[in-house]
């Protein structure tokens, strides 16, 4: 589970990120980054770490496999973030969309494409 300020809290902080930010993607997922440090916002991101929004639309499949995709995904960023140095800058916000081969995949596939994506994007330090 993501704590509470590493989670977006309204939809139009989902629209911010995937309408201002850097897109890349891979084969699973697309992964939306947008860097806060330069807008009024910039303190609130520093002392909330970085934030992530997960989309999961019903083309990945039926509830099941959407809920357990989800879980995979919050693992994922969650370990992202709560590395011993935090792969994702502390003034960025990132919405993961998952696409329908996220349904399928594993959590190591889904994981390396994460780390892929946020390499497309320019956070250089993902491992």
């Amino acid at each position: 589970m993501l704590p509470k300020q590493h989670k977006f809290t309204s939809p139009a902080e989902f629209s911010r990120t995937i309408k201002r930010g850097r897109r890349a993607g891979s084969r699973t997922v697309v992964v939306h980054l947008l860097d806060r440090s330069g807008t009024p916002d910039a303190d609130i991101a520093v002392t909330g770490g970085p934030r992530v929004g997960l989309i999961v639309s019903k083309a990945v499949g039926n509830a099941v496999i959407r809920h357990r995709t989800s879980r995979r995904l919050r693992h994922v960023c969650a370990a992202l973030i709560d590395a011993p140095s935090p792969t994702i800058p502390r003034t960025c916000d990132v919405v993961i969309r998952a696409l329908p081969a996220a349904g399928t995949a594993s959590t190591s596939e889904l994981t390396r494409d994460i780390r892929k994506a946020l390499r497309k994007v320019g956070i250089p330090d993902v491992r």
